[in-house]
C-alpha cells in the first residue's frame, strides 16, 4: 500500500465487508491510518475520551516504548470521525466499553478481526504482493503517510533536517534516525535527498 491510489482502492473495498457498522468501522480505521500515520495498534486502542473532536486532537497513550503524544488532525478527519461516532452510537447506544472503534458485537475491535478483514479488503482492492514475503500490510499506510510528507517538504524547498524532529514526534519515533529510514525506503525520496546534498556541496565550493 505505497500510493494514494492503493489507499483509495482499500477504502472502496471496505464497503462490501460485512454489515454497515463493520464497513464503517473498517473504512474509518483505514482512513485514519492513511491521514495520520498511526500504528494500527495505536488506532485500535483509542478510547472515546482520547478523541477531542472539538479541538481536532487525538491522544495516543501507552504507545510503542511506552510513549504518549498528541496528534492534531485535519477538519476533514474530524468530520469523518464524527460521522463514524454518530453511526456507531445509533447502532450501539449502550457501549460495552470505552473503545472508539467497535466490532459488530459492540466491543473493542481487535487486531485479529481487523487483520482478517484487511486481507479481504486487499484482495477485493486487487492489490498484489510484490513478493511472497512482501505483502500489503496496514503498516504500509504509515509508510505512505511519512513518505508523502517528506516528498512535499523536498519539493517545496523546506529545510527537511530542521523539520524532521517534528515529524518524528508526530509519528511517535523515539529517535529521529528511525524517521530518516523512510528516505532510504523510497527511491524517489533518496534521489531528492542526494540531489539536494549535491547542490549544497556545490554551493560550498
Amino acid at each position: 500500500v505505497r500510493s494514494d491510489a492503493a489507499t483509495a482502492a482499500l477504502l472502496g473495498a471496505a464497503g462490501p465487508v460485512g454489515t454497515r457498522r463493520r464497513a464503517a468501522t473498517l473504512g474509518t480505521v483505514v482512513g485514519l491510518l492513511a491521514v495520520t500515520g498511526l500504528r494500527i495498534g495505536e488506532a485500535l486502542r483509542l478510547d472515546r475520551s482520547d478523541i477531542d473532536l472539538d479541538n481536532g486532537v487525538l491522544r495516543v497513550t501507552n504507545s510503542k516504548f511506552g510513549k504518549s503524544r498528541q496528534v492534531p488532525i485535519h477538519h476533514s478527519t474530524v468530520d469523518a470521525l464524527a460521522a463514524y461516532a454518530s453511526l456507531r452510537d445509533r447502532l450501539s447506544p449502550q457501549p460495552a466499553n470505552p473503545a472508539f472503534f467497535v466490532s459488530v458485537a459492540g466491543t473493542r475491535l481487535l487486531y485479529c478481526s481487523f487483520h482478517s478483514a484487511w486481507l479481504t479488503m486487499v484482495e477485493q482492492a486487487g492489490l498484489q504482493a510484490r513478493t511472497g514475503k512482501c505483502r500489503p500490510r496496514p503498516h504500509d499506510l504509515r509508510h505512505t503517510f511519512a513518505v508523502r510528507i517528506l516528498l512535499g517538504w523536498y519539493r517545496s524547498g523546506e529545510d527537511v533536517a530542521a523539520a524532521m524532529p517534528a515529524l518524528s514526534t508526530f509519528l511517535g519515533h523515539v529517535d529521529p534516525a528511525n524517521t530518516y529510514w523512510y528516505l532510504t525506503a523510497s527511491p524517489e525520496l533518496l534521489h531528492l535527498a542526494v540531489e539536494r546534498l549535491e547542490h549544497r556541496n556545490e554551493d560550498q565550493l
